[in-house]
């Protein structure tokens, strides 16, 4: 059976996973600038998009300006350039058609299992049809293109009472198709950017919308166009354009980025003091609109227009910041005592982290503990060979990071083949101090500290998650760096015997104690 599987897999130079805006951007620069490579694209549901096309939600829409959210590749030509889903869907739609893409990206199908052979340098990949069947494709190289969230499920704390109430209970991550909440009540839990999305639009049709709030966030208007690109755009062919608006809100992104880390309390008294000025006076701004962190410990929620300010202005939504006591019948009681009533409950309450798309990794027969890894330039893993992962901004537009990644992947695969090297791991000896994967203190990052890879205090095993920086660290940099290892993979297996032992000993601890 085994040796039948062998001598009939497929054999690719590189299989991407995930056919979202990180999947498709990396089929595109693989198919202009590596044509001579073969390759696949592995997308688990039937269409693309990824989170643009597999969340649901009214008012679904980017919090990243298009011009660095788009393809530098592709011009956003739209007049508003905060992109809703149906535009970006749009968008990437028309990459696909354009490009020709379709033909590299087989739907359906899910990878469940990778395995690393030394011996051979390559990944057996085990892909599971809609329909259970499976087979393996054989592969130089594994691009995991997946994200960072699990698509079943979302993240829903555990409300007493959750039983009892009458109405619907819904999470935004499996939200119902054409779901009908005309003049319901409606309570929106959480005040992240899911929630601060939701208000608005659900505002527009139901009887009342609450948005209910445990403990605030930096919350900051901006218009949905911009003047200096409806100039432009008039005269201007929409290359240039586009690379004129791109160099604006790079420098904007990073400057407020630095300009948040260095002087927080500046930066949170200009965004409260904004805000304060787009609410009525009858809204406590100190209330609930003053974080107990610093801006960019967590990210900071855009709103286009004003849209939740307005709808909190005209009294279609309110906004409560207290504690959840339990879910009742008729809606939800707090903590304080006040109860809220509801004919809808929306949990907003936030994602579920998983690692590469939630398939089970092996190196040389050993299961690889993803929490025993440590990050290396945002892109690849601690003595994984051959596995790169497209990994975007957390503090400014995703795509600025990934076109970095995809750049310096074909670098590295000219790298390898100009030397005749098979393989390349990035060597890490002993373990060092370290810090979670993403500079975040968000309460999905925090849940899933303990069992998702780590980074280091520096670079290259630090992300440095500022683009100015990183077009210097990775796009110019060399690739033969003195920490990734060439064509050395002897010793691969018994570092991950060791993790899995250590971790397996740990947990023995742990039970015992």
């Amino acid at each position: 059976m085994q040796s039948t599987e062998r001598k009939t897999a497929e054999h690719l130079d590189v299989l991407i996973i995930g056919a979202g805006i990180s999947g498709l951007g990396m089929c595109y620069t693989l198919k202009k600038h590596r044509q001579n490579d073969s390759f696949a694209v592995i997308e688990s549901r039937n269409s693309i998009g990824g989170t643009w096309d597999f969340f649901k939600y009214p008012g679904l829409r980017s919090d990243s300006d298009m011009y660095t959210f788009a393809y530098s590749f592709k011009p956003w030509k739209e007049r508003e350039y905060i992109g809703s889903a149906d535009r970006i869907n749009n968008y990437l739609r028309e990459l696909v058609e354009e490009e020709n893409l379709r033909k590299h990206i087989r739907f359906r199908q899910r990878v469940v299992n990778v395995s690393w052979c030394s011996k051979t340098d390559r990944w057996t990949c085990t892909i599971r049809r809609f329909d259970t069947s499976e087979y393996k494709v054989s592969c130089k190289f594994l691009v995991s293109c997946t994200g960072y969230y699990n698509y079943e499920n979302g993240y829903l704390p555990k409300f007493e009472g959750h039983n009892k109430f009458k109405g619907d209970i819904i999470h935004p991550q499996k939200w119902p198709e054409n779901y009908d909440y005309k003049n319901k009540r409606i309570v929106v839990i959480g005040s992240g950017a899911t929630a601060v999305t939701l208000v608005p639009k659900l505002a527009d049709k139901a009887r009342h919308v609450v948005m209910l709030q445990r403990s605030p966030t930096y919350i900051y208007n901006r218009p949905s166009s911009d003047g200096v690109y409806r100039f432009l755009s008039s005269f201007l062919p929409a290359k240039l354009t586009n690379k004129i608006m791109r160099a604006k809100y790079v420098l904007l992104q990073q400057a407020t980025y630095f300009l948040s880390k260095r002087f927080p309390d500046f930066i949170a008294k200009v965004i409260r003091k904004d805000t304060a000025k787009a609410l009525n006076d009858d809204i406590d701004v100190d209330t609930h609109f003053k974080p107990r962190y610093k801006p960019w410990d967590q990210r900071v929620c855009m709103v286009p227009d004003g849209d939740l300010f307005e709808c909190l202005n005209s009294g279609s939504a309110s906004i409560v910041t207290a504690h959840i006591d339990a879910f009742t019948e008729e809606g939800v009681k707090l903590k304080n005592g006040r109860h809220i009533d509801a004919d809808v409950i929306v949990t907003a309450t936030g994602l579920e982290i998983q690692l590469w798309g939630g398939m089970s990794v092996e190196v040389d027969g050993q299961k690889v503990i993803p929490n025993s890894l440590t990050n290396y330039k945002g892109m690849m893993f601690s003595n994984i060979p051959n596995l790169l992962m497209i990994f975007g901004y957390t503090n400014s537009s995703w795509t600025l990071k990934a076109e970095l990644t995809y750049q310096y992947i074909c670098r590295l695969f000219n790298y390898l083949e100009k030397n005749h090297y098979s393989s390349v791991y990035p060597y890490l000896e002993e373990e060092q101090e370290s810090e979670g994967i993403v500079d975040l203190n968000s309460g999905y990052i925090l849940r899933a500290a303990p069992t998702v890879p780590k980074q280091g205090l520096h670079f290259p095993w630090r992300n440095k998650d500022f683009y100015l920086k990183d077009l210097m660290a990775i796009k110019y940099s060399g690739i033969a760096d003195g920490v990734l290892r060439f064509d050395d993979t002897q010793h691969l297996s018994a570092f991950h015997r060791q993790a899995a032992e250590k971790r397996y000993q740990t947990n023995d601890i742990g039970e015992a104690s």
